[in-house]
Order: structure tokens, then sequence, then C-alpha cells
């Protein structure tokens, strides 16, 4: 049983709940000074936890009798573990992953408060640190980074002030001495079209990043073609839907045949309206550039919704799982997990609502095959199958979780994000705020996966 140590959650809520959000204030909460800023504190406070809490083992750890060492767990193996202090970083936050086409070895890129951290993992026992991207401007104070991949180069955003976009040639990986590790890695492009941003998406397909949470585009998509990585352009806005959170934008292969192949992004937006915000899923078809056309922007339903945060759809385009960030916080919800239904990409609608059996705060959801990986604060990961999402319903299938202390909705520790994408299949990444980087083995049924 955990020990409920209660910490302080973060005062964001009383800010965001206050009867004072007026003026200034209000405007801020657009931008990276409502909910993100003000997260920033607690998150520093991780941080200073992270020297105490890198008690993982250090070799595997098979899930035994519930446990894998310390860790309560359910059908995932523990393969190895990496302390925040070898990546480099204290607050452990985003992660993405790159196969190379070459070797095929794989790669955990790790976001830090301090820059992005470079992890082989093609030896998911045996991971070796080979270096750091380090931040482009510590402006504004101790923040998190983002990070997607394309075309070998990893693009990488951040909230500190005056970032920008940085991009880093993977490939330069090939040809390092270990015997020298970690190494510092040098930009091999900048660009400078915004100051700080939330988040980043890539649609691989086309070569165009999306930029979303920035201080441009109203906080909407800032869109740059990265078809050249060495040398990013500006592409576009799309601002009719106002302040996005994260998004995903892929070449639409789904039902609704009056967007077939087109470029669409599913948008999670959070837009202060003195409610305190207005949370919706945003649609738009952003194939031309130069006139994005909004879609659909569909609030979703019950009156217990905090602040739309993240998704991603199912393989065949037709449904998006959905997380709020502040509903386990504001009205007590476990775990909660909102399935759209998008099949008509002009009437997007809520079709069912899983909530899981802990009371932590959910981040953020990918779907590979016929599972979704949520990775959920205090609670760690959480797998849940979807064969029958289209009745708008998930089962939780495995867990792993990395913050053993409780399941608090709270911000005071436990996994930000995971990448469950690796060539080699069945391996997972998952970073842990307040301890490092986990390489895990889940159980999972792989037939028609």
């Amino acid at each position: 049983m955990k020990n409920e140590l209660i910490i302080p959650v973060l005062t964001m809520a009383a800010l965001v709940l206050g009867d004072s959000i007026t003026g200034a204030a209000a405007q801020s909460l657009n931008g990276k000074v409502g909910l993100n800023a003000s997260q920033a504190p607690e998150f520093g406070q991780i941080a200073n936890m992270a020297a105490l809490n890198s008690n993982a083992p250090r070799s595997s750890a098979p899930c035994v009798r519930g446990y894998a060492g310390e860790f309560p767990c359910k059908g995932i193996d523990l393969l190895s573990f990496v302390p925040s202090d070898e990546l480099g970083g204290s607050f452990i936050n985003d992660i993405w992953g790159w196969t190379d086409p070459e070797t095929g070895s794989d790669y955990a890129l790790v976001g830090a408060a301090e820059g992005l951290s470079v992890v082989d993992v093609t030896d998911p026992k045996r991971p070796v640190v080979l270096g750091m991207l380090r931040t482009h401007s510590a402006a504004g104070g101790d923040f998190w980074r983002d990070v997607k991949v394309y075309a070998d180069h990893a693009f990488v955003v951040s909230e500190n002030d005056e970032h920008g976009m940085q991009v880093l040639d993977l490939r330069q990986v090939r040809d390092i001495d270990r015997s020298s590790t970690p190494v510092d890695f040098a930009e091999a492009a900048h660009y400078g079209g915004f100051d700080h941003a939330h988040n980043i998406a890539i649609n691989e397909d086309t070569g165009y990043a999306y930029v979303v949470g920035s201080d441009e585009c109203s906080g909407g998509p800032h869109m740059v073609d990265i078809s050249n990585p060495a040398n990013p352009a500006f592409a576009g806005c799309f601002e009719d839907h106002g302040y996005t959170h994260d998004t995903q934008c892929v070449t639409y292969q789904g039902p609704d045949a009056d967007y077939a192949g087109r470029e669409v992004c599913f948008g999670s937006n959070a837009n202060f309206d003195g409610t305190p915000f207005l949370n919706t899923l945003s649609i738009a078809d952003v194939t031309d550039k130069s006139n994005p056309v909004g879609i659909s922007n569909a609030e979703y339903p019950g009156g217990d919704d905090g602040y739309s945060h993240q998704g991603w759809l199912t393989p065949d385009h037709s449904y998006f799982l959905h997380g709020d960030e502040l509903d386990e916080l504001f009205f007590g919800n476990s775990t909660r997990t909102r399935i759209w239904d998008v099949r008509d990409l002009d009437n997007p609608t809520v079709i069912g609502v899983f909530d899981n059996s802990t009371t932590s705060i959910d981040h953020n959801i990918y779907v590979q095959g016929r599972y979704a990986f949520a990775s959920n604060y205090t609670s760690g990961l959480r797998i849940y199958d979807i064969t029958n999402v289209a009745s708008g319903e998930l089962s939780e299938t495995a867990y792993f979780d990395v913050y053993p202390e409780n399941d608090n909705a709270s911000f005071e520790g436990g996994s930000w994000s995971n990448y469950p994408f690796f060539a080699q299949k069945g391996v997972v990444a998952v970073t842990a705020m307040d301890r490092g980087l986990f390489i895990l083995r889940p159980r999972l049924d792989r037939k028609g996966n």
C-alpha cells in the first residue's frame, strides 16, 4: 500500500479558480504565464528531489507478485533505469525517439530543464547516455522542453524566453567515441520565428512542424517548413481557435471522405474565457499553409472539464483519446480519458469516458496498434486496450508505477511522457520527472498489433 505522503498541490489551482482573474492576469492565461508558468515552481521542487528519488534498480527487474524492485506493476518488466544526474538533467520531462535508418539502432531523446539528452537504448538492458544538446536559452526559469523527429533530425522547443526551435542532427551519434561520452552536441540550425513555445508536432509525411502554445499565432499552430532541416522556414499560422496546448497533425486517412488525403490537425485547446477555460477539441485543415481552415472546435460535455491537454488518434483516424490535465484536481475524478468519435470531422462527439482505478492526473497518451500508452503523473505508465473503442470503452491491461509514494492528484512527481514507437517491438521508454528514464517491456498480446 502506498505511503499517502501529502505534498501541497501547485498554487496554480488557486490562480485559475480565484475570483480575481481579470485584466493582464486573464490575458496571460492564454500563454505560458497561466497554467504553464504556475506549474514551474512545483516542478522546480521536483529537481531538488531527483537525487533522493533516483533509487530504481540499476539492473533489470521482472514484475513479480506486483512489484519490480520497489515499483508497483502489472504485466510490465523493468529492463533498465538511468537516473536524472546521469542524463545530465534535474527535472526530467518530455521524451521522443529515433531509429537510425542505417544501423537500426534505437535512441531515446529525453527532455530536461538543462537540455535534450540522447540515450542509446539499442540494448535496452544497457542504455548509454551519449550527450546533451544544451538549452538555447535559460531565460525565464527552469522549464521543460518538447521534441519531435523528422528526417534524422530532432526539433526542440521550450518555454524558456528567447529559445525558439533548436535543430539537432542525430546522424552524428554514429561517429561518437563511446569512451568520451557524454558529449555536448551543437545545434545544426536554429529557428527564431517565435520566442517560447509549449510543444511541437511534426507530420513526417509532409515535412511540416506545428509549434503550439507559442507567443505567435495567438498560441495556435505556428507552421514551419522543415523539409530542409538545416533551413527551417515559416509557412503560416492558424489562429482561429486560439491557444493550442498540444496537437497531432496527420495526413488524414479516416472515414470522412470530405477530407481524404488532407493535412489535418487535432488540437487540445484551452482558452481563458472567465470560467476559467473554454476547453475544446480543435480540428483544422492545414493543407494550405497560407489559408488554413477550421473544421470544428467542440467543447466536451459534463461540466467537469479542467484544462484540455493532449490526445492521440487511433490508427484508423476514427477515434481520438483525449486527456484533461486538471479535471482530477478540480473535480476529484479518477484518472480520466475521454473518447471522441471523429469519423465526421465536422461533428466530433464524446462517446465514452474511461476512468481507471487511480486518482492521479493524466498527462500524455499515445496509441500504438491496439494499445494506448498513458503517462499519468503519480501513477506512472498505464496501458489501455482499445479493442472496444468504437463502443466508447477502454480497459486497463498493464501498468508500471514510477512514483510509488502515492497517487495524489498533484504534480509532485511521476511520469511526464512515454515513447512506445521504437523499431524493437515491446520496448517502451518512460520519463519520471523526479527520477529519470525507465526502459520497460510490457508483456502484451501482440496478436493483431
